[in-house]
């Protein structure tokens, strides 16, 4: 990931976040690692906070409904998932969570 912004185009083409570029390591449940995960709202299935092939691709949505690829926007939605109160706990919600509470946060 870069520091820059994308334009509008590059946005609908996907940002992809790799493990590499969070900034916190977390754990990996290989034995669910092929199950569904995170690709749109709405999703009411349980979001596992512990589990990386869980937060990627939630990441990976949160950071292009933002529209950036800016490695601190990346970094401020990682401290926003570990102080996200323990009631949102779905796929959707956490997802709709981290892109408000972003949003609130880079307002000028």
């Amino acid at each position: 990931m870069t520091a820059a912004v994308l334009t509008d185009r590059e946005v609908a083409m996907g940002v992809i976040v790799k493990a590499s570029d969070l900034k916190f390591k977390y754990p990996r449940d290989t034995n669910r690692r092929d199950e569904p995960k995170f690709s749109g709202l709405p999703d009411p299935a349980p979001f596992n906070r512990d589990d990386l092939y869980e937060i990627l691709p939630v990441m990976n949505a949160a950071m292009d409904e933002l529209g950036t690829d800016d490695g601190h926007v990346l970094h401020l939605l990682e401290d926003l998932l570990n102080v996200m109160p323990g009631f949102v706990a779905t796929r959707g919600d956490v997802f709709s969570y981290l892109v408000g509470s972003a949003q609130d946060h880079l307002r000028p």
